[in-house]
Formats: C-alpha cells, sequence, structure tokens
C-alpha cells in the first residue's frame, strides 16, 4: 500500500481535500513510494488562519514558556535523529552519514533558539530629558511562512522555524513536494514538546500553495531558499504585497588555490565539497580556479581521488554518494557533461551513463571532472547541482579573483593557500557572501548568519544568526515619562519627601 504524506494543521493531521497528489519517489530504485496531497487555496487559507489564531496567545507568551518548549524539542530532535535521516535518504537519496550530518546542523538552529533570551534583549535610556525614559524593544510580526527545497528537506526548514516561534511568531512550513516526510514528523516532534496547536503548520503542494502564501493578507514575512529565478519571483510577489521577505537563491561557488597551496588537501576538499551529497547543494564548490602551474597536478589528484567514490543506494553503509533526487533532474545535469567537449572544455571524467548492480532504475549518475572550462561553457555559467566539478586556468591571483566576481552569483567562495596576506586580501576583494580560508565549504555555525551576495539573495537579511532574529521580530521604541512621586496631589501620600 502507497503511503500518503498529509498536511499538518492546527496541531493535527489534516487530510488532503484537493483530491491532487504528487510522487514521491524512492531515488536508489526509481519505486514511487509515497504520494503527498497537494493543498488547495482553501486548505492553504486554513492553515494560516490557525496559525493567525494561535498567535493571539503565542505572540503574548513568556520567553520562558517557549525557549522550555524548544528545549524538550531539541531533546526529541536528538533522541530521533537516525530515524529522520533514514526519511532524509528514503526521500532524497543521500547517504546517511549526509543525512545525520543535515540534522546535526538543522540542530545548532535550535540550541541558538532555546537561548533566544539573549537575543531578544532590548535597549534603554534613562533621563535622556528630565524624567524621561527611552527603550527600544524587539515584538514578533505575526503569522511567517517557510518555503523550502528538496535538498535539505529537514535542515534548512530549522534554519527558519526555532527562530521564527521562538521570538514569537506562528509558522507555515511548505517543504518541497519531492521530500516532505521529514518535515511532517518534525511537526510531530514539536507537538509531542508541548507546542501550542497552530503554532506550525505544514501545507504541501505546487505552485498552487506557493502562490496563496505569497499573496496571503495575513501572511507578515516569507523565507525561502532555492534557486535563483524561483527566488527572484518570491522576493518580487511577496514584496509587492507588503511583506518582509528573505529569499536565498542559487551559487557557483569558487575555489581558488594558490601555487603555495597544500595540493593534497585542496584536493581532498574539492573532491568533499564537490561531489559530496552528489552535489545538491548550494554550498557544493563547482568551480576551481588553478592559479599558474600548479593546475595539471591539481586535476590529476582530484581525478585520483574522484575515481575512488563509492557510489550507491543511501541507506548502504559502504556508500558514499547516493543518486540524484529525480530521473529529469539526473538527465539535465548529464546534458552539461555531454555537450563540455563541444564547448572547450576536457573531460577527465564522465559519469554519465552510471549504474549500481541490482538499483538499474535507480537515478544514478557518476562523478564528472572537467578541465580548462572556459567561462563562457554553459557547464560553467549554470548552477548545475550535480556532482560535475569544473577547473579553470588562471596566471595570476588578480585573473582568477576577476573570474570569481564576474560571475552573477556570490553564495560561498573559499582560497587554499599558505600566504596569510593573500588570503587576507581574498576575504576583502572577494564578492561573495561567505568565504572560506582552507575551508571549502565556509558554512556559518548557527550563531553567524549565512547568505549570498548578488543573484544568491534577495532581500536584506541572511538566514538564522543576529539577521534571523531581526527578520522574524520588528522594532519598536518607548518613550515613557512620569511624574515625581513627591509631586503627588495633596492628599495622597506615598511617603516620599516634599522638600524638594
Amino acid at each position: 500500500m502507497t503511503k500518503i504524506v498529509n498536511h499538518w494543521i492546527g496541531g493535527k493531521t489534516a487530510e488532503g481535500a484537493s483530491g491532487t497528489y504528487g510522487p514521491v519517489t524512492n531515488p536508489a530504485t526509481g519505486e514511487v513510494t509515497t504520494k503527498v496531497a497537494f493543498a488547495s487555496v482553501e486548505e492553504v487559507d486554513a492553515a494560516v488562519a490557525a496559525a493567525k489564531e494561535a498567535f493571539r496567545s503565542w505572540g503574548l507568551s513568556s520567553l520562558a514558556q517557549r525557549t522550555s518548549i524548544l528545549f524538550r524539542f531539541r531533546a526529541l530532535l536528538d533522541a530521533h535523529r537516525d530515524e529522520i535521516a533514514a526519511l532524509i535518504t528514503a526521500e532524497h537519496g543521500k547517504v546517511h552519514s549526509d543525512a545525520l550530518g543535515e540534522v546535526a546542523r538543522g540542530l545548532e538552529i535550535v540550541d541558538l533558539a532555546c537561548g533566544i533570551n539573549v537575543q531578544l534583549k532590548g535597549e534603554l535610556s534613562t533621563q535622556v530629558a528630565s524624567r524621561v525614559d527611552v527603550a527600544s524593544i524587539r515584538q514578533p510580526l505575526g503569522v511567517v511562512a517557510g518555503i523550502t527545497p528538496f535538498n535539505f528537506p529537514a535542515m534548512v526548514p530549522m534554519w527558519m522555524f526555532p527562530l521564527a516561534i521562538a521570538c514569537g511568531n506562528t509558522f507555515v512550513l511548505k517543504p518541497s513536494e519531492k521530500d516532505p516526510s521529514a518535515a511532517v514528523r518534525l511537526a510531530e516532534l514539536l507537538a509531542e514538546a508541548g507546542l501550542p496547536e497552530g503554532v506550525f503548520n505544514v501545507v504541501h503542494g505546487d505552485k498552487v500553495a506557493v502562490d496563496r502564501l505569497l499573496e496571503h493578507p495575513d501572511v507578515k514575512a516569507v523565507s525561502f531558499v532555492g534557486s535563483t529565478p524561483i527566488a527572484r519571483y518570491i522576493h518580487t510577489t511577496a514584496s509587492a504585497g507588503g511583506k518582509r521577505v528573505q529569499a536565498l537563491g542559487g551559487a557557483k561557488n569558487h575555489m581558488l588555490v594558490l601555487p603555495d597551496a597544500d595540493l593534497d588537501a585542496a584536493a581532498d576538499a574539492a573532491v568533499s565539497a564537490a561531489y559530496g551529497s552528489a552535489g545538491e547543494r548550494c554550498m557544493a564548490i563547482s568551480a576551481v580556479v588553478a592559479v599558474g602551474a600548479i593546475g595539471d597536478e591539481l586535476v590529476e589528484k582530484i581525478r585520483e581521488r574522484a575515481e575512488k567514490i563509492k557510489i550507491g543506494p543511501g541507506d548502504d553503509p559502504t556508500s558514499e554518494m547516493g543518486p540524484l533526487i529525480t530521473a529529469t533532474h539526473r538527465d539535465k545535469v548529464a546534458s552539461y557533461v555531454a555537450g563540455a567537449a563541444d564547448e572547450g572544455a576536457e573531460v577527465v571524467l564522465d559519469g554519465t551513463g552510471h549504474t549500481v548492480d541490482g538499483f538499474e532504475n535507480g537515478h544514478w549518475i557518476g562523478i564528472s571532472l572537467l578541465d580548462k572550462v572556459p567561462t563562457t561553457a554553459k557547464a560553467y555559467q549554470d548552477e548545475i547541482f550535480g556532482p560535475v566539478l569544473c577547473v579553470l586556468r588562471a596566471e595570476t591571483y588578480e585573473e582568477a579573483l576577476d573570474i570569481v566576481n564576474a560571475s552573477p552569483f556570490g553564495n560561498g567562495t573559499a582560497i587554499f593557500t599558505r600566504d596569510g596576506g593573500a588570503a587576507r586580501r581574498f576575504q576583502l576583494e572577494v564578492e561573495a557572501g561567505m568565504v572560506g580560508v582552507n575551508v571549502p565549504i565556509p558554512v556559518p555555525v548557527g550563531y553567524h548568519s549565512f547568505g549570498g551576495w548578488k543573484d544568491s539573495l534577495f532581500g536584506d537579511h541572511h538566514i538564522y544568526g543576529n539577521d534571523g532574529t531581526h527578520f522574524y521580530t520588528r522594532g519598536k521604541v518607548v518613550t515613557t515619562r512620569w511624574p515625581d512621586p513627591a509631586d503627588a496631589p495633596s492628599g495622597v501620600d506615598l511617603g516620599f519627601p516634599r522638600n524638594h
């Protein structure tokens, strides 16, 4: 019997009423294992209404109440991390260790939310004028929404909702319809932790659900992670409706390798950053820029390591890389490799056509490595979102920097070098939101914010960290003046002297 994933509205399962369902596939086998209910406009409205009603009390709840629930949620999440990782593997395809890492990174933001008391402290200036004080406070927005991608079905939602609800908002999540089960399990754990009904809701679906959240007058803010074209659409549409928006888009992350770098360390980093999670990461390194005469040696070291990666089902403990999410995506990724030679690149490794014995119907693709890729090639210009690494050549640091800064994307970047001065120049001169120095994937820890520049981010706020707290709250300044008790009308004695 095919499993059905339904919505979560008002603290309980809400069976799909639209009659429309989408398929959820096990990427390792190609088999449709699950159907997910697609929400109608009316079902989205029901979720928003539940969240709006819950905000009436949750928005006024104490910090102690909110954080105590989040502490219990954190304990449950930790206890069920293997279970959630297994759900991710079954629907996304990533290997179990990658899925566990995803849950661990989500836990970092839950940790941050548990300590939200410090983040929400206001400011007070006393005696700005005679008997006048001024205080700055931060208050929740109301109902906020999150629209999240398939590649991190647990982590990216946890980049959003823990902080949002800790700040006193209520939340409606629209996860990817390709791997929806993890989101529903998180909702169940929140309920088990004691979260009041309606504070956290999940609606599944397609553009119908997304557009309704973007236009709904009771949704005050929208968080999004996904491709650049959709991020731009989300930002434009929601902003036009007066909503606050943080929309994180696509990437083409570069790794510069200078001639003085430890090439073994650089090759290890390039392989793990390019091919981990089958390249389906917005922070994957997809372009290595080799500077000077080291290019041939570096490419050979990368090739040697890449050829040893074991590809197989995500639930096989020996697998180091799993399949891609869908057959359609697999074919699109393969098309970039197939056309690379005609565009001037040298195909060092061609992973197209790869299969796994016993799982021939899975969405498999092998490791691809392209060398001497021109900046005009589609494999370089587009975000491929698969296990394809492009190597570009540059004679100097300045030429390499120009390549990076000419990209329309500015999510993350890295430099490998032993020269502190060169690294310092790079971190100041590169046009990207996150920079790694001898660190290939510079995803910041939970108490620093994540976000890119240029076409990798639409909106003024990065996600989680201090930016996350500011995004989910709005400031208010209160100016107060109280008469001195000694000035009370005659006949009222509060015990204060009247000798001034």
